[in-house]
């Protein structure tokens, strides 16, 4: 089996806090990205999911659409989860993934956000994740394919203006 390690890196004007707490509150994840209320216990061993929104619950999901465990967990600064989208029979049957978030404040440019993704064995979550499915005539935000870069330049947005990058209709 081939190792496949995928990682996104973003700078944002914002606090090592502030982005820890919109990596891991409700408030905060249901606005930007594919939305969805992540709940975290944050604590090595401790459970993680992600409960769709209303519009999901429209769309028919009605389920947790990514759950997980907590591998460790240092905030502001680090948090280390197994990592499985449940949302489609083709990336629900594949392995968990394991999701490294990394926050470093840095002395002239922000604080730099880092996600290492192992997707070993797990090759439509890879897919899915790195953005080779978007499809660019519909744009980001319209279909499930931006993967990685999209959620992190639409937190990205939110954090710094306060507005995501395509707004609910």
């Amino acid at each position: 089996m081939t190792n496949t390690v995928q990682v996104h890196r973003v700078y944002i004007k914002a606090t090592p806090e502030r982005i820890w707490e919109a990596i891991t509150k409700p408030e905060w994840t249901q606005k930007y990205g594919y939305t969805g209320l992540a709940d975290f216990d944050l604590e090595a061993g401790g459970k993680h999911r992600t409960r769709p929104t209303q519009a999901f619950i429209d769309a028919g999901f009605t389920g947790d659409l990514v759950d997980g465990e907590i591998l460790e967990v240092d905030p502001p600064r680090k948090l280390v989860i197994t990592w499985k989208l449940l949302m489609g029979p083709e990336v629900a049957a594949e392995p968990y993934t394991t999701l490294t978030y990394d926050i470093e404040e840095t002395k002239t440019a922000g604080t730099r956000l880092t996600i290492t993704h192992d997707l070993t064995g797990a090759p439509n979550t890879a897919a899915l994740v790195s953005g080779q499915l978007e499809d660019v005539d519909a744009g980001p935000g319209e279909n499930a394919g931006g993967g990685w870069a999209w959620v992190l330049s639409d937190l990205k947005s939110l954090l710094e203006t306060g507005e995501i990058l395509v707004p609910a209709p």
